[in-house]
C-alpha cells in the first residue's frame, strides 16, 4: 500500500512538473530583477549563422515575463520578410505566473500584414505578427523564430539591455560565419560593465550578460545607445539585394555605393535638359545655379516613399522622377543631383541619420550600410550647402534640426567621405522679441508683440504660417498660456526663405489680467517671453545630462500703467552667469507710468557629468521663477 500511494505521489508530481515550465514561474524571478520592471527579460538568446555573402540565417528564442500592462509594450511578437528573407519557423507560448501554459500559436495563427510606413506608395515589406492580449497578470511568453536571409549588409547589434523599466536575467547572441567575409565588431558604452562576458575564435563570435537590473528614465538623459551597452556587427564582404558589395573602409564603400547604386541612374531626358538650360539662362555662380534648379524641383515634385526590393537603398531612375513628379529621399536627391550635373554643377548624394529629437552619428571608423535618409551636399568655395530635397518649402541651403550637426557620407565617384554637417550655436539659434502693453484701469491688457526667428528656432516656427486662422489662434493661446482671458485680436505672419527668417506679428488683448486686491493691481511684468520648463527633480541620478540644442531668446517690452496710478513695488531683477547659460532681466522706471521689461536668456548644448543636473535645474527654477516676477501698482 505505501509502495502504491508513493509511487502515485511521485507520478502526480512528475506529471504537474511536465505539465508546468517551472523555469518560467514568476516566483524564481530575482526580487532585485522585479524592482523598477515592468518586465523582465528571462532569456534572450539570438543564433546568427552566415555561410556564404549572400546566406544568413538568425534564430531567435525570447523569453519575457511580463509583470504589468505597462510591460506589454516590451514584447516584440512580430518578424518582418520580404522576397530576399523567408520566414523558416514562427510560434509563441504564453504561460502563466506558475508556469502553466495557457496557450500556445502556431505560424498560422501569425497576422501577415505590410509593413507599411503611412506614407510608402510601393512595399513590399511584409511581416508576421501576433496580436495578444493576455487575460491576467503576471504572465510569460516564449517567442521564438527563424529565418534565411540573401541580405547580409544587416547584422542585427546586440543590445543586452533594450529599453528603461526592463530588467535582464540572461541575453545572449553567437555569431558565426566565414573568415574570408571578414567580420568587424564594434563595442559602444561597455566601460565598467563587469555583468558582460565575450568569446572570440576563428570564425566565431559571442556575447553574453547576466542580472541586468531595470533602469528608471531620467530627464534629459542622453539617447539610448549614447548610455547602454550595444555591439555592432557588420561584414566587409556583403550581400544587400542580391548586390555584392565591399567595405574595408569609407572610400572604398562609397565607391562601390556609388557604382552599384546610382551611376546608372542619372539620366534626364533631353526636353528636360533643354528647360534646365533656358532656366539657368545665362548665370555662372554655381550657388546660383543650384538655387534655381532646388526650386525647380520642390515646385515640379513631391514626396513619398518607395520600399520595394532595393528600393530601400537604390533611387528610382532620375528620368522617372521627371516624368511622375514623385520620388522618396533617395529618388529626389539623385534627380536633383542629375539635373545640377546637367547644368555642370557637381554635387554629392550624401547619407544621415535623420531625426530631430536624439541625432545620430554615422561611426566614422565603421564602414557599413548605415543611414535612413539621403541629402544633397553642395561644394562651394564657402564651404558645404546642404539640400533637404524632400521639403517644397525649406529653404535653400537649410538643413534644420532633421539632419544638423552629425556625421554623414558623402558619395563621390572616386568614394565616399565622412563630414560633419552643420552645427547651430545658440547664437545662431535666436529669437528676438519687441513688444508693449498698456493696462486700463480695469487690469484689462492691451498690447502688440513682434518676434523675429533664425537657426533652428526658425526651423520650429516657420509652419505656422501654413497652418489654418483657427489653429493659428491655437497655437498663440498654448505660446502665451500665462496670460489668462487672452484674444489674438491680429496675426501678420512673414516667412522669408532669403534670408531664413520668420517674422510674427500679433495684437493682443486679455480681460483682468492684473489681479485686483484691495484696490491695487498686482500682474507678471513679463507678460510675452516666460520661460517656465523646470527639470524634474531627482533625488538621486545615474546618468549625465543632455542639451542638445543651445538657443538665445531677447526680449523688449514696454509697460504702460494706467493714469492715476503709481509703482508701489517692482522686481529689482537678475543675472545669473552658469556653464549650462545665462539669464538676465531688469525692470526700469522710464517715467511715472512706464516701465521696460529687458530680458536675455542663452542655454548652451553640451552634455554634463549627473552632479551638476541640480544645479543646473536650480538654474531653470531661478529663471522661471523670476521670468514671472510681479509687479504692484496702485491709485496715487
Amino acid at each position: 500500500m505505501k509502495f502504491g500511494f508513493f509511487s502515485l505521489f511521485f507520478l502526480s508530481l512528475s506529471f504537474v512538473a511536465h505539465a508546468q515550465k517551472l523555469e518560467y514561474a514568476t516566483l524564481i524571478i530575482p526580487d532585485s530583477l522585479k524592482q523598477n520592471a515592468n518586465a523582465v527579460v528571462r532569456s534572450n538568446d539570438v543564433l546568427i549563422d552566415i555561410s556564404s555573402q549572400n546566406q544568413m540565417v538568425v534564430k531567435t528564442k525570447v523569453v519575457t515575463t511580463v509583470l504589468n500592462e505597462l510591460g506589454l509594450n516590451s514584447l516584440n511578437l512580430s518578424e518582418n520578410y520580404d522576397k530576399n528573407s523567408k520566414i523558416n519557423s514562427i510560434e509563441a507560448v504564453a504561460y502563466d505566473a506558475f508556469g502553466k501554459e495557457l496557450k500556445s500559436f502556431k505560424k498560422k495563427d501569425f497576422r501577415d500584414i505590410s509593413v507599411a510606413d503611412g506614407v510608402s506608395i510601393f512595399n513590399d515589406n511584409r511581416a508576421l505578427y501576433l496580436d495578444y492580449t493576455p487575460t491576467v497578470y503576471p504572465f510569460t511568453m516564449v517567442f521564438e523564430t527563424q529565418i534565411t536571409t540573401s541580405n547580409t549588409a544587416f547584422i542585427q547589434p546586440w543590445v543586452p539591455l533594450e529599453g528603461y523599466l526592463i530588467s535582464v536575467q540572461k541575453s545572449s547572441l553567437t555569431l558565426s560565419y566565414k573568415p574570408d567575409l571578414k567580420l568587424k565588431v564594434k563595442e559602444i558604452n561597455f566601460a565598467g560593465q563587469s555583468y558582460i562576458e565575450k568569446t572570440i575564435a576563428e570564425g566565431s563570435v559571442k556575447y553574453a550578460a547576466k542580472n541586468i537590473l531595470a533602469r528608471k528614465r531620467e530627464e534629459l538623459t542622453p539617447g539610448f545607445t549614447e548610455v547602454f551597452p550595444i555591439v555592432y556587427f557588420a561584414l566587409e564582404n556583403f550581400a544587400l539585394e542580391n548586390v555584392s558589395g565591399k567595405a574595408t573602409n569609407w572610400k572604398e564603400f562609397g565607391k562601390w555605393y556609388y557604382e552599384s547604386l546610382l551611376a546608372d541612374t542619372e539620366e534626364i531626358p533631353e526636353e528636360t535638359k533643354a528647360k534646365i538650360k533656358q532656366l539657368v539662362g545665362a548665370e555662372k555662380n554655381p550657388v546660383e545655379i543650384a538655387k534655381l534648379i532646388y526650386k525647380y524641383v520642390q515646385e515640379k515634385t513631391r514626396y513619398v516613399s518607395i520600399q520595394v526590393g532595393i528600393g530601400g537603398w537604390k533611387p528610382m531612375l532620375a528620368k522617372d522622377v521627371d516624368k511622375l513628379g514623385y520620388g522618396d529621399c533617395k529618388a529626389l536627391t539623385n534627380y536633383t543631383r542629375a539635373l545640377l550635373k546637367t547644368a555642370g554643377v557637381e554635387s554629392y548624394y550624401t547619407v544621415v541619420y535623420a531625426g530631430s529629437d536624439d541625432t545620430k552619428d554615422l561611426q566614422e571608423d565603421f564602414a557599413s550600410v548605415q543611414g535612413n535618409h539621403v541629402i544633397l551636399t553642395l561644394p562651394t568655395d564657402k564651404g558645404l550647402v546642404w539640400l533637404e530635397c524632400t521639403s517644397q518649402v525649406q529653404p535653400f541651403g537649410f538643413q534644420g534640426d532633421f539632419t544638423d550637426d552629425r556625421n554623414v557620407l558623402l558619395v563621390k565617384p572616386d568614394g565616399g567621405e565622412i563630414v560633419k554637417t552643420k552645427t547651430f550655436t545658440e547664437t545662431d539659434n535666436n529669437r528676438i522679441l519687441k513688444g508693449s502693453y498698456s493696462l486700463t484701469p480695469e487690469g484689462h491688457l492691451k498690447g502688440h508683440v513682434s518676434i523675429v526667428s533664425h537657426g533652428l528656432q526658425y526651423n520650429h516656427y516657420f509652419n505656422r504660417i501654413r497652418i489654418s486662422k483657427e489653429d493659428q489662434i491655437k497655437t498663440y493661446k498654448e505660446v502665451f498660456s500665462n496670460i489668462n482671458n487672452l484674444s489674438v485680436k491680429k496675426i501678420n505672419l512673414t516667412d522669408n526663405p532669403e534670408t531664413v527668417e520668420f517674422k510674427e506679428e500679433l495684437e493682443l488683448e486679455a480681460e483682468g489680467y492684473a489681479q485686483n486686491t484691495g484696490g491695487k493691481f498686482m500682474f507678471a511684468v513679463n507678460a510675452f517671453d516666460q520661460n517656465w520648463y523646470v527639470p524634474k527633480k531627482h533625488k538621486t541620478r545615474e546618468f549625465p545630462f543632455q542639451i542638445q540644442r543651445g538657443y538665445t531668446d531677447e526680449s523688449e517690452v514696454e509697460i504702460v500703467i494706467p493714469e492715476g496710478y503709481m509703482i508701489e513695488a517692482k522686481p529689482d531683477g537678475i543675472q545669473l552667469d552658469t556653464e549650462f547659460g545665462n539669464y538676465k532681466i531688469e525692470f526700469k522706471v522710464l517715467s511715472a507710468n512706464k516701465i521696460l521689461c529687458s530680458r536675455k536668456l542663452v542655454i548652451k548644448k553640451g552634455t554634463y557629468d549627473k552632479t551638476k543636473y541640480e544645479s543646473y535645474r536650480k538654474f531653470r527654477e531661478t529663471l522661471a521663477k523670476n521670468d514671472n516676477s510681479k509687479i504692484i501698482i496702485a491709485k496715487i
